[in-house]
């Protein structure tokens, strides 16, 4: 689970040119422009990652320059909450993605080793923007048990990774700026899903499900069930017309396929299977962009994730995502081994 306020290690303090107010720190793998002053290298800091949100409280008021009452989506309910995003900035030229903050906020007796997650004790939750209108439709149910949920998690809290799978080849695909879509067949049943809940694919209200009829979707599913002895889950993005600003320049909605499952064997299936039973019932892929052989720091993998959009390139690509060639199980991410790298320009010029 992603720890989005932990204490961490103040790695490397450097200088930035023409600032004297501001330096910039190492927590992790990220780089966070704070007061020159607060904090030395060595210091442990409460960090608090890019989309925490944390609560209107009197110790968190120096960010009120930044406050807005976002909606937040919980169990399918849509709730309201003040408080404080932290997001991508760019101050002096120089990007800061976080915030380090003192020990001196926690309560006495709370441990201060480096990885300890204080999300919850700060009532820190996760920013989440509310879903496309139309998209999300009625809810039959929690997201399904027997499926991984989408989320992919960013290099820069997995920095170890680096080192024991240097040398191993990760096929990268593009991260595309959608809505997250889950379509599976389980037994012959039929269904579908956002990123957090099993919807009602009877709901024609929902943009989602017509999209999934226009693809009739159930009769592609039973295609390569029966073309590859898998019990096939698909999962991707969403993109096109009412989603995130249409970035893409699409006329119509469109669905890119970045894992297939084998939902029997708890699996993904293999790229080079999944890509076949793809174009063998018409779907899409994400964009795929060939292979790497890792032996990258994070900030060249930062860079490595700038440039344009294979499918539009008026249109800065979000991002990155490895994976390796099959699955392989990784106690760090605690499933499946892969992670994203996240443009940080498409951050600063579209994160709203």
């Amino acid at each position: 689970m992603r720890k989005l306020a932990s204490i961490q290690t103040v790695t490397n303090i450097e200088p930035i040119p023409n600032a004297d107010a501001i330096e910039r720190f190492r927590v992790l793998g990220w780089t966070v422009v704070g007061k020159k002053g607060e904090f030395r290298e060595g210091d442990r800091v409460i960090y608090c990652e890019i989309d925490s949100l944390l609560p209107e409280r009197p110790e968190f008021e120096f960010l009120r320059a930044g406050s807005f009452k976002p909606a937040i989506v919980e169990g399918g309910q849509e709730l309201q909450r003040a408080g404080f995003r932290i997001r991508t900035i760019k101050l002096r030229g120089q990007v800061s993605q976080g915030l380090c903050l003192p020990l001196s906020l926690l309560p006495p007796g709370v441990s201060t080793e480096p990885g300890t997650d204080v999300t919850d004790l700060l009532q820190i939750i996760k920013y989440d923007p509310p879903p496309p209108p139309g998209m999300n439709g009625k809810a039959k149910g929690p997201f399904p048990g027997f499926l991984p949920k989408t989320d992919e998690t960013r290099i820069q809290v997995l920095q170890p990774l680096l080192e024991i799978y240097r040398g191993r080849t990760f096929f990268i695909t593009e991260k595309l700026d959608g809505t997250s879509f889950t379509a599976f067949l389980r037994n012959g049943e039929f269904g579908i899903c956002s990123r957090n809940l099993l919807l009602d694919e009877n709901d024609e209200t929902s943009s989602v499900v017509r999209l999934s009829r226009e693809l009739d979707l159930p009769s592609r599913l039973r295609e390569i069930e029966t073309r590859f002895g898998v019990s096939p889950a698909i999962q991707g993005e969403i993109i096109g017309p009412g989603i995130q600003k249409n970035r893409y320049g699409l006329a119509r909605p469109e669905l890119h396929v970045f894992s297939l499952i084998d939902i029997t064997r708890s699996q993904l299936v293999d790229r080079e299977l999944m890509l076949k039973a793809l174009a063998s019932v018409g779907l899409r892929s994400v964009p795929q962009l060939g292979t790497v052989v890792l032996g990258h720091t994070i900030d060249e993998l930062v860079k490595m994730a700038e440039g344009q959009s294979q499918l539009n390139p008026k249109t800065l690509r979000e991002g990155l995502v490895f994976r390796p060639d099959t699955e392989v199980h990784e106690p760090l991410i605690g499933g499946r081994l892969s992670f994203k790298v996240i443009n940080p320009q498409f951050l600063l010029k579209y994160d709203e």
